[in-house]
């Protein structure tokens, strides 16, 4: 069930007993299991705090709705599972929306390439307040949420190439808050698959269902990363790898550069 974009905006209070376990996560393995100390050391922190505030904690946990009053827990589960335990009736929740599997379905049939290129959001086109070699902040953007310099050149670059663009995560970002921070920046992805972290399990039907469907939509596909550019084709262990030199200023044309030669290579 997804949820609405007022729901998404603002951190809420919800019903302990209206929120369940996310059955991939660890918490639920019996082989793994929750950590009681932490749970422990989470009671402790919410004790303390009911003494001079209305609130067992200021981070709210995270979670997905899966029926009009009913939400599964993404992440946030020992101090749910302490808040239960010390009787705290309502905590704060924030929800969000995932890619499920009829979103990555919906992404793949209305693509009309058989080439994609990845990034990891965090990792690669996410830049921390720190760092100085971002883009110019648009108009009503999120300052949170900066991008990486060169990002909607090489991925206006891409778009025009013909490539599918997919962006991970396995924080849970909302799909939709994604699309909406690219937007900002005038460019689009093709892919969003966020959360990535929830399941850790060994691959359930469907997520191998999915794989197989990616594996058969693309012939290349191209992972990008802060220091190298990795070409990978279905069907074959071959691989081509280019190392970038590492400097913010130049990471988006070194990119475009080594496609450009490699299309040239290919043409000629």
């Amino acid at each position: 069930m997804k949820a609405s974009a007022l729901e998404r905006l603002f951190v809420r209070k919800a019903k302990c007993t209206n929120l369940h376990p996310n059955p991939d996560d660890e918490f639920c393995f019996p082989d793994v299991g929750p950590s009681y100390k932490i749970i422990s050391d989470y009671e402790k922190e919410i004790r303390s705090n009911l003494k001079y505030h209305d609130f067992p904690f200021e981070e709210p946990v995270i979670v997905e709705k899966t029926r009009p009053d009913g939400y599964m827990l993404l992440n946030g589960h020992h101090r749910w599972a302490a808040a239960m335990r010390v009787g705290v009736e309502k905590i704060p929740v924030r929800i969000v929306n995932l890619a499920l599997e009829s979103d990555i379905e919906r992404m793949l049939e209305n693509s009309v390439h058989d080439r994609r290129v990845t990034m990891d959001l965090d990792e690669v086109v996410f830049r921390g307040p720190e760092d100085k070699a971002v883009e110019p902040a648009p108009l009503f953007a999120d300052k949170r949420k900066r991008i990486r310099l060169g990002v909607p050149a090489l991925f206006r670059f891409l778009t025009k190439k013909g490539y599918d663009i997919w962006v991970y995560s396995a924080n849970c970002y909302s799909i939709e808050d994604v699309v909406r921070i690219f937007r900002k920046y005038s460019v689009n992805v093709d892919g969003i698959v966020t959360g990535t972290a929830k399941n850790r399990r060994p691959a359930t039907n469907a997520s191998r269902r999915m794989d197989q469907l990616i594996a058969s939509k693309y012939s290349t596909t191209i992972h990008i990363d802060n220091d190298a550019v990795l070409f990978t084709y279905r069907g074959k262990e071959q691989f081509d790898e280019y190392n970038l030199s590492g400097r913010a200023d130049s990471w988006s044309r070194e990119i475009i550069t080594i496609m450009g030669d490699r299309e040239s290579d290919e043409k000629g």
